[in-house]
């Protein structure tokens, strides 16, 4: 009954954050808002998942482990949104949805919003259920999620700074980034994105801890909405309709997800 009202706080939690994005993007114009809130809010969500205290025991250093780490995921994510946000910066994708939805676009987006929060809860579920394993700490598993996660951190900050860097020359102005991990996926970030939520299913799964398989949720949730909703299909209409031809040659050549080598 604890874990069920415990979820249930971290839901209207979450539900109360995306609805503070919704009146946020609707009041300044700039939907960068959104994905703001939702990265730190969805950390908070994480680690009140990890931290939970399940039979009055003190926090053990598995759940510590692990609210560390979707804590820095957040702040990370979370701040590099928000610079871009603050900068001004509206986000296509949601610029895109709002035409599409023309005259009811306030209430489609509060609800596509809701939709998130939902998205978010999953995940602090998934967190959860790594941070509870009752195995004893450290064993490979822990050290695999480590691993894992700064590896995840590490390609993402790298991403970002190419593309800022090759923006940032007004040589490239109109051209297409393949510079480093963009000439080997044309979504690097949403790549180590996914790769950072693999790291939780290491920590969690063992045969003797059923719940564990939980944390599943969090790298096949990610997969389906960077590949297939929020991530790559609006991000790469809109660079079409930016960038035109030079975008469809990078798409022949470069894998859209998984890492490879570019082809000719």
């Amino acid at each position: 009954m604890t874990l069920i009202l415990s979820l249930a706080d971290v839901a209207l939690f979450l539900s109360l954050a995306m609805a503070g994005a919704w009146w946020a993007a609707e009041r300044s114009g700039n939907h960068g808002w959104v994905d703001t809130i939702w990265s730190y809010a969805s950390g908070v969500a994480g680690v009140a998942a990890a931290l939970l205290p399940l039979g009055g025991e003190p926090w053990l250093p598995r759940q510590l482990l692990v609210a560390g780490m979707v804590g820095l995921w957040s702040a990370r994510l979370g701040t590099h949104i928000l610079q871009r946000t603050l900068r001004g910066h509206d986000d296509p994708r949601y610029a895109d949805l709002r035409r599409q939805w023309g005259a009811a676009a306030s209430r489609r987006l509060f609800q596509f919003l809701q939709v998130q929060a939902l998205a978010g809860l999953v995940l602090a579920v998934a967190v959860g259920a790594a941070a509870h394993n009752p195995a004893p700490f450290w064993r490979l598993g822990d050290g695999l999620g480590v691993a894992l996660f700064l590896a995840a951190l590490l390609g993402a900050g790298i991403a970002d700074r190419q593309l800022a860097r090759f923006r940032a020359n007004p040589t490239n102005r109109g051209r297409v980034c393949d510079a480093g991990l963009w000439g080997v996926t044309r979504h690097p970030n949403y790549f180590f994105e996914w790769l950072g939520w693999t790291a939780y299913p290491a920590i969690a799964l063992s045969l003797a801890y059923l719940p564990g398989a939980a944390a599943l949720l969090a790298p096949a949730l990610m997969y389906v909405l960077l590949v297939y909703a929020s991530g790559i299909p609006p991000n790469e209409a809109h660079m079409l309709r930016s960038r035109g031809d030079a975008f469809r040659a990078y798409q022949r050549r470069v894998n859209a997800f998984w890492p490879g080598p570019a082809r000719p």
